[in-house]
């Protein structure tokens, strides 16, 4: 998409079809239905108010007790068990496409690896999801697992259906995802992975970054084709995360120029933290003066037009840049400024 405010198309990898996203119980979208079941609701494609029953099971779990809500998972399962809330699961699916594709999202990312413990299952899960979500719109999807067999299992059941999808992800710890991409022609993220473990630094990530690349197109894949992932993690933890992946993508855009793809779960820096709206919204556009083109993120809730459209001199713009540029030593001056209802 060419989001307004930017002189730049800008790749959007939608995020929301995923089994790990979760709701607050104490939330606003978790509530009774009519009949004082507790759910989740949601206004369908016509505009009607409905509601998603939260199963028993689900109350039983660990992260229910801990009041999180994976609503993803509650869909996919109702839709795939043909009970009496199949057609619901069924429309809350649809609902979340929609959304992303009126937010113009160039790929949908799914992911099912919560669906189930079992592998077959997830598997099975896969192959729905891709042919369920490829009915109900016309743009690519982007398989993503932290398992290569239900990637495989993905791409799959997508191939045939007339659209140039994306693998999410490959790595050096798994190269054979390489392989997948070329077999099924798709887009592939590799990431800054090392084979065992996680970069440190800037330096790593590139390190690990270039031999991704380097292996990629020795497979016969086009640059154009390989979006990088320099990964992205929570600034809470480090003050520095956000300059070693802003550091990463520069010299990863300097050495492969125009033609690749930067990308990034940008949602993952502001982990632990309060507004993080605010937090992710302006990681993106330093992100993008980085050199990133491209992002794994929710376009609903952050509106790509209104970001990049941000008052970079408003108070809470100067102290979110502080935060992810290191500048705000353990985020002190932000979380004084939260406390202070400061932060828009």
């Amino acid at each position: 998409m060419k989001p307004e405010g930017l002189d730049k198309e800008f790749i959007i990898i939608g995020e929301n079809v995923h089994t790990t996203r979760i709701l607050l119980r104490k939330g606003k979208l978790v509530t009774t239905d009519p009949d004082g079941l507790e759910s989740v609701r949601f206004y369908d494609s016509n505009r009607k108010r409905r509601y998603l029953a939260i199963p028993a099971e689900v109350k039983r779990s660990q992260d229910y007790e801990e009041g999180r809500v994976k609503h993803v998972k509650i869909a996919i399962q109702a839709a795939m068990g043909g009970g009496p809330e199949a057609a619901t699961g069924m429309d809350y699916l649809r609902r979340l496409v929609e959304r992303q594709v009126a937010a113009r999202t160039d790929f949908l990312d799914l992911n099912v690896d919560e669906v189930s413990l079992k592998l077959e299952d997830q598997k099975t899960a896969m192959r729905w999801l891709v042919r369920t979500v490829q009915d109900m719109c016309s743009i690519p999807l982007s398989v993503d697992s932290s398992n290569i067999e239900i990637i495989a299992a993905g791409l799959e059941a997508a191939a045939g259906n007339g659209r140039r999808n994306m693998l999410n992800s490959a790595s050096l710890e798994r190269l054979e995802a390489l392989d997948l991409a070329h077999r099924f022609d798709s887009r592939v993220i590799v990431t800054a992975a090392g084979a065992a473990g996680m970069p440190q630094n800037d330096d790593e990530r590139v390190d690990n970054a270039t031999r991704m690349v380097e292996a990629a197109l020795g497979k016969g894949i086009a640059l154009a084709d390989i979006y990088v992932d320099p990964l992205i993690f929570p600034i809470s933890v480090d003050g520095e995360n956000g300059n070693y992946s802003f550091e990463a993508m520069r010299r990863l855009r300097a050495d492969f120029g125009p033609e690749i793809h930067i990308s990034g779960g940008f949602s993952n820096v502001s982990f632990g933290l309060p507004c993080r709206r605010l937090v992710n919204d302006v990681f993106m556009n330093l992100a993008v003066e980085a050199g990133a083109d491209s992002g794994i993120v929710d376009p609903v809730t952050s509106g790509l037009d209104e970001v990049f459209r941000m008052d970079r001199g408003s108070r809470s713009y100067e102290l979110a840049a502080d935060l992810l540029l290191g500048r705000d030593q353990y985020c002190r001056n932000f979380l004084r400024a939260y406390r202070k209802g400061e932060l828009q």
